[in-house]
C-alpha cells in the first residue's frame, strides 16, 4: 500500500470539464479510445483516485462499481462543465444508507 505522499489523480471526461483539473496537478483524459480501456490503464498505473464526469459514472454506473471493488482506486462523480446530473448526492445517498440503514438526508 501506498505511503500517502505520491498518490496519483486522474480527472476523466470531456476537455473543457477535465482541463481545469490540471491547474491543481490533477492528470486530465479524455476516454477517446474507450472508458473502460482508459480505466483499466489508470488503475494498472496506480491512480488512486479518479473524478469522472458524472454523464460517464451514471452511464456506466456498473462498470464504475466493479472497478472500485476490484482495485485499489477511488472513482468519484463529478458535475462536468454542463452542470450536474444529481449522481454524486445519490451516490453518498445510497452508501450512507447501506452504512446507517436509513436514508438520513430525507426531508419530513
Amino acid at each position: 500500500m501506498s505511503d500517502g505522499k505520491n498518490l496519483l489523480m486522474a480527472a476523466v471526461g470531456d476537455f473543457e470539464s477535465v482541463l481545469p483539473f490540471q491547474a491543481v496537478g490533477v492528470s486530465p483524459f479524455t476516454p477517446e479510445n474507450g472508458l473502460r480501456e482508459l480505466l483499466l490503464g489508470l488503475a494498472k498505473e496506480h491512480y488512486a483516485v479518479v473524478f469522472l464526469v458524472d454523464s460517464l459514472y451514471r452511464d456506466n454506473q456498473e462498470m464504475v462499481e466493479e472497478l472500485n471493488e476490484n482495485y485499489a482506486m477511488s472513482i468519484i462523480p463529478v458535475p462536468g462543465i454542463r452542470g450536474s446530473t444529481g449522481i454524486g448526492i445519490n451516490t453518498i445517498r445510497e452508501s450512507v444508507e447501506r452504512a446507517v440503514g436509513m436514508d438520513i438526508f430525507s426531508v419530513k
